[in-house]
């Protein structure tokens, strides 16, 4: 290992938030993965569990021991179910570690609001209340102060990209905001679950969460700081049948019916400027799941409704990737105060 590397550890490491984190660490120049920790997977070798990786990752999967993480590890990714890494967070935090949840848990300002959508009783409020929000584009600069990261949803992540110049720049009527959203199945994890079978969600198309979904808070949560008021949103989620991929429609009404595509695409163009992982699509051009799939790029189409004075802005990511490993990735570089783009995929695996 190069003495001028840092150490990483991931706990969760089975699922594929951790595979995600797996492959993208190996190929990142300034850490070396010293650790990989499960419940359930304990005891098992990696290989044994992702056979493709067999030839470039010989570590077993340890039982999670907070000490010894802390002892071997400068960095934690947390990938684990809502609820457990907020029983970790605190000990790694307090014992130097610089800790990236991939989880609900550090998402939240309000505790209350968590358990409320999540049911479950939290004791770590002052360790929260230091957790910044991880969507770069728009917290980069306290991302780069913080030692604890809640990296979003990545439903949040897509629709967040959409709506946020909109908001930011008081353009729509933030109470007519609509997010229509699907996901490919791997958004729903490993676990074995009967929606996901292919039998199942091969050859259709259903919502799901309608009015409820655990999303639709945090989204909620944002929104309302860019608005500086109090915003709802109407979201709903979709399956749809592929493995990868999440594409955002969001509907709003205009607050000034007079604004062109040109006029918002500029908008945005300036808005995102400085985040290399926004691709703002030309006139006429939305984006496909496809583009994205593989990388941490978001690419962004924007139209104009002049009939109805709406807004509609189309965002695609990969939900395994932008959505989820890739982010924490873009959070921890920083953290660190490396280049932001560091070790993160740009090209697709297009077609």
């Amino acid at each position: 290992m190069s003495e001028s590397k840092k150490t990483v550890g991931i706990i969760g490491a089975s699922g594929y938030g951790g595979v995600q984190l797996v492959r993208l660490l190996l190929e990142h120049p300034q850490v070396d993965i010293v650790y990989l920790g499960g419940d359930s997977s304990a005891g098992k070798q990696f290989a044994t569990l992702y056979p493709h990786l067999a030839h470039c990752v010989d570590l077993g999967i340890e039982e999670i021991d907070i000490d010894k993480v802390a002892a071997r590890c400068e960095i934690v990714f947390l990938g684990l179910p809502n609820g457990l890494a907020c029983q970790m967070a605190s000990a790694l935090v307090e014992k130097g570690c610089k800790v990236l949840d991939l989880s609900a848990d550090y998402r939240f300002q309000d505790l209350n609001t968590y358990t409320n959508w999540y049911k479950k009783e939290r004791n770590d409020g002052a360790i929260a209340a230091t957790a910044v929000y991880g969507l770069p584009e728009l917290y980069r600069d306290k991302i780069a102060r913080s030692q604890l990261i809640g990296c979003p949803g990545c439903y949040c992540t897509a629709s967040l990209l959409a709506l946020s110049p909109l908001l930011k720049q008081g353009l729509i009527l933030p109470e007519t905001a609509i997010i229509d959203a699907k996901s490919g199945t791997s958004g729903g994890g490993r676990q074995a679950k009967t929606n996901l079978l292919l039998a199942e969600a091969d050859n259709t198309l259903c919502a799901y969460g309608v009015a409820s979904h655990r999303h639709t808070p945090e989204i909620e949560q944002i929104c309302s700081s860019l608005a500086r008021q109090e915003v709802k949103v109407q979201f709903t989620p979709h399956l749809i049948p592929m493995v990868r991929g999440i594409l955002a429609t969001v509907y709003a009404t205009l607050r000034d019916p007079g604004l062109v595509r040109e006029d918002l695409l500029t908008i945005y163009s300036a808005f995102y400027r400085s985040s290399p992982f926004v691709k703002i699509l030309p006139n006429g051009i939305y984006p496909q799941t496809k583009w994205a799939c593989g990388t941490n790029l978001c690419y962004i189409g924007v139209e104009v409704d002049s009939r109805t004075d709406r807004v509609i802005v189309m965002s695609a990511i990969d939900n395994l990737i932008k959505g989820q490993a890739g982010q924490a990735v873009q959070c921890l570089n920083l953290m660190m105060g490396w280049e932001e783009t560091l070790g993160l995929p740009k090209l697709s695996f297009y077609p």
